[in-house]
């Protein structure tokens, strides 16, 4: 807070000027809202304007908002009249012009200020004066009582105990006026917190932040348990959290506040999340399934820039864990679907084993997005090419319960090419060699039977991956693929592109290079 003025009220060329301000049940007066206050220098300034026509009458009518009507015991027992208070400020103007301000040099002008008087409970008893001077040239003057705010406020109370007797209290500089002011008056109530009720959660933090000023700290309680009740919406939570924190924890205790955000803990327990990880593989309804898969998906990818090497550690190994789980059971079932028994069994008994290997597959798939969305999929990668058994079964299933088994291989490949993994030389080699030929085996199935699955960018994986290989297994594979490809067409990747960067490497660029060293060799 700006620092404070101790003394008698400085002679302003301009007049306090009297609003219309609504009375509470507890006898203090609200001070007027921002746009109350810019009307109120709007219109003063447009009667300081010389007219040269004479103005018709001025109507009865208030451009500044009205007053709630106040009832008659009220006006009688609480507050003065209007004709009173008007009476009072000009003595109180009158008295002010008389003490004079010291000369100013001819080619200064005076800084013009705009004042509004505002009263607390019993005007006549009042005691002190306290202005408060804030932007556009505002000025607030309160007529308030020291014992009040001496009582609730221990800026105040110092202030107060410095002289004695204390007749005024000017604020320079005063950031949020109509709060300071506002703060001031529930000093006069016996139930703060029900007069929060039903403010907005960006009023009461500005409520908070000047009571804490104030040192009014009953005031600042009923704020915090305003704020640990009440549901923040939007925004509204990064601006609690970021005010609660510039509190003085030890004096106010925000923890309550604060937990609705924030554990105990430093590091959010690896069960949790291995918790709902397990919670979602292990779910059998598709939607449910499906979107949770897609959520936690996107909510991974929101924080992974922001998160610890260790928590990135942990989340690893718990997807890893669960990698293997999923292996081990699609193992299994891959078994027991190829198993000579297993084809004269009745539709009933298949049915949910080939629904199962469809499950377990589409985890894997959801797993390695994770790891690859994490650039932890090397290992992962190590693994699925090392799983030459699940490989040699996956020809004995119908393609319609295995192309899922693919799309982790064309996942794996598409993150190979992007960068997002750098597994060995040796790992590539053997992921091409133990899974290609399966997926060009279901490529024709997942471009008309996947909606997920988008060919360009599998093709350009798949091309990107055989390239980063020695040419000589570049040309083993990609011949390999040439013979498929001028069988089935499209039925089987694409990969034209990857063959001409590898048409060049063989044919054009040892040539070229040659003719260049002879060419250099030429000129020395």
């Amino acid at each position: 807070m700006a620092e404070v003025k101790v003394g008698n009220l400085d002679a302003r060329a301009t007049k306090i000027r009297n609003v219309p301000i609504a009375v509470t049940p507890e006898g203090f007066w609200c001070c007027p809202s921002q746009a109350v206050l810019q009307k109120t220098v709007k219109n003063q300034n447009q009667q300081a304007k010389p007219k040269a026509v004479a103005s018709p009458p001025a109507s009865k009518a208030s451009s500044i908002q009205r007053a709630p009507t106040i009832s008659s015991e009220r006006r009688t027992h609480s507050t003065p009249s209007r004709s009173k208070l008007n009476s009072e400020e000009q003595r109180s103007v009158s008295a002010e012009n008389a003490t004079g301000n010291p000369p100013k040099a001819a080619n200064e002008k005076p800084q013009k200020q705009h004042k509004i008087s505002v009263g607390f409970g019993q005007l006549e008893i009042s005691d002190l004066k306290v202005v408060l001077y804030g932007k556009d040239g505002v000025a607030v003057k309160m007529s308030v009582h020291r014992n009040i705010l001496a009582e609730n406020s221990t800026f105040f109370a110092d202030k107060l105990s410095r002289q004695s007797p204390m007749l005024s209290i000017e604020v320079p500089d005063c950031e949020d006026v109509e709060i300071f002011v506002e703060t001031v008056g529930l000093m006069y109530c016996s139930d703060v917190k029900q007069r929060l009720i039903k403010q907005s959660v960006s009023r009461v933090l500005r409520i908070l932040k000047a009571a804490e000023s104030l040192g009014f700290r009953s005031c600042v309680m009923s704020c915090l348990d305003y704020l640990e009740a009440v549901p923040w919406v939007g925004e509204e939570e990064e601006n609690v959290v970021s005010s609660v924190r510039n509190l003085h924890t030890e004096n106010y205790g925000v923890s309550p506040v604060l937990k609705r955000v924030a554990s105990d803990l430093t590091i959010p327990p690896n069960d949790t999340f291995a918790q709902i990880i397990e919670l979602v593989l292990k779910s059998n309804e598709d939607r449910g399934r499906r979107e949770m898969k897609s959520l936690v998906l996107r909510l991974l990818k929101e924080n992974s820039s922001s998160c610890t090497s260790s928590s990135s550690d942990l989340c690893a190994e718990t997807l890893y864990r669960s990698c293997r789980n999923c292996l081990e059971s699609l193992l299994s079932m891959f078994r027991q679907a190829s198993d000579n028994d297993f084809a004269e069994q009745s539709p009933a008994i298949k049915e949910p084993v080939f629904r199962q290997i469809a499950l377990e597959a589409d985890n894997l798939l959801w797993l390695t997005e994770m790891l690859a969305d994490r650039n932890a999929a090397d290992e992962f990668a190590a693994m699925w090419a090392s799983q030459r058994e699940l490989a040699e079964l996956h020809a004995k299933l119908p393609v319609k319960s295995r192309h899922l088994v693919s799309c982790v291989t064309a996942r794996l490949l598409v993150a190979i090419g992007k960068g997002e993994m750098l597994p060995s030389k040796d790992t590539r080699q053997l992921l091409l060699d133990v899974w290609l030929q399966p997926l060009m085996d279901d490529y024709n199935w997942l471009q008309h039977g996947c909606r997920s699955f988008d060919r360009k960018v599998v093709e350009e994986g798949i091309g990107r991956t055989i390239l980063t290989l020695p040419l000589e297994d570049q040309q083993t594979i990609l011949l390999s693929w040439l013979g498929s490809f001028l069988k089935v067409g499209d039925s089987c990747p694409n990969l034209q592109k990857a063959f001409e960067v590898w048409w060049r490497r063989t044919f054009i660029r040892p040539y070229a290079e040659k003719q260049g060293n002879q060419s250099q060799s030429g000129r020395s």
